[in-house]
């Protein structure tokens, strides 16, 4: 039982570390001082305690602060020493004071919504696009929010006394559609930003260090990085951690410990995934783009292993006809998936909505793993060999426009179930 480890150690202080290095070692830095080299897993649901007093002064306290417990565990509801590790390393990675690990990307997001929304602050401000779900659970009021959607531009002249929340997501999920987030943190005034990170990961941008006060991870792409776990994470300054610490233990949406183990072993190769992934999702960027069955190809300013691509004929063909790319939703694992958005992760949208931000019905959303970027070449193009190329009428010297590439100080472009 790790009981001593529910704090990991703190980086060396001498020096900063490179990323890579922090990946390797950040909430790992006491393991060889236990006498351990590989993270331990403790699955103890509860933990036993011979002073009820001292037990009732620690609940106290984290009912009243929300702090984590000093000493031993109290209940896995309440911290777990496996997660802690987890949470240790990715707020180092995202440069923040802490992060509060959840269930998944959409109970961390839950979190947030209901952290604000109990200081009288249901109002939120958003940018579409956002990944499905969360565009939901915003527009929906089923956590009595209320979202006023907007444009970049519109951010300032939105925000309402009872605003909580500027959320947006950049790269935007699936567009990829990027946002200058320090213009935009500038806009939010006194109201927190929040970023939802996913898709650029802190190997290519660290939203805290552009104005961001809140970064979201669905940990289950990158972070996790095999396909094989699901988690959230909401990384941020220990004051909001502390109240996400009380809503988690509330509402019960905690992350298991052995997806907090997991999660941790994937922050180790991270870096070395998104470089690795990003160098073929640009190859085959191009190669799309001067594709003449192809009508037009996203990929972000910040690089990434997102590609979005639309295509002049059917995409559910496309999707029925690859053999090597594994057709299906979420992203971010070794193994390269596509899906239709407007079909899956975006269905959820109403479709008005989803063809305003860009969402179209021809549009395909690919997630580009660590395949050698030939085979996956191929594996396209025998996809689309049926597809027809681009129409007469638009056929000539600039048939297919070049990559899209949504750079930083442009808004979102205009024209569900996992990711």
């Amino acid at each position: 039982m790790d009981t001593e480890a529910s704090s990991p150690t703190s980086p060396v202080p001498f020096r900063s570390r490179a990323l890579a290095t922090e990946a390797v070692h950040a909430g790992r830095d006491d393991l060889a001082s236990l006498g351990l080299h590989a993270a331990p897993i403790d699955l103890s649901t509860t933990y036993p305690s011979y002073d009820s007093r001292g037990e009732a002064e620690r609940i106290d306290a984290f009912a009243t602060t929300g702090a984590r417990p000093e000493g031993p565990p109290v209940y896995a509801r309440l911290d777990n020493p496996t997660t802690s590790r987890f949470e240790t390393a990715l707020a180092q990675l995202e440069g923040t004071a802490s992060a509060v690990a959840f269930a998944s990307g959409m109970a961390a997001l839950t979190a947030v919504l209901l952290a604000r929304a109990s200081l009288g602050l249901r109002h939120v401000v958003a940018v579409r696009p956002l990944y499905g779900c969360s565009d939901h659970l915003l527009g929906a009021g089923l956590l009595g929010t209320e979202v006023t959607w907007t444009d970049p531009a519109g951010i300032s002249d939105a925000i309402r006394p009872d605003t909580g929340l500027v959320m947006v997501e950049t790269p935007a999920n699936p567009t990829l559609a990027e946002i200058d987030i320090r213009a935009v943190a500038h806009s939010c005034g006194s109201v927190p930003l929040l970023v939802d990170n996913t898709f650029a990961t802190p190997v290519l941008q660290r939203p805290t260090a552009h104005g961001a006060r809140i970064v979201l991870h669905s940990a289950t792409k990158y972070l996790g990085g095999h396909g094989d776990v699901m988690g959230g994470v909401v990384a941020c300054d220990e004051e909001f951690a502390a109240t996400l610490r009380q809503v988690r233990f509330a509402t019960g949406g905690v992350l298991h410990p052995m997806a907090g183990y997991l999660l941790l072993r994937g922050l180790s190769t991270l870096p070395v995934r998104v470089r690795a992934a990003s160098a073929s999702a640009a190859e085959l960027a191009r190669r799309l783009s001067a594709d003449p069955r192809v009508a037009r190809v996203h990929y972000p300013e910040v690089g990434g292993a997102m590609v979005s691509f639309e295509v002049f004929g059917d995409p559910h063909r496309i999707i029925s006809a690859v053999r090597l790319i594994t057709p299906a939703v979420s992203l971010g694992s070794v193994d390269t998936l596509i899906q239709h958005p407007a079909s899956i992760s975006h269905r959820i949208v109403a479709e008005g909505d989803r063809r305003a931000a860009g969402v179209g019905d021809r549009l395909l959303r690919m997630s580009v793993g660590l395949e050698d970027v030939e085979d996956l070449w191929a594996d396209l193009c025998q996809a689309l060999s049926d597809e027809p190329a681009v129409p007469p009428a638009r056929s000539g010297g600039a048939a297919v426009p070049p990559v899209s590439r949504n750079r930083p100080s442009a808004g979102p472009r205009t024209g569900s179930a996992g990711r």
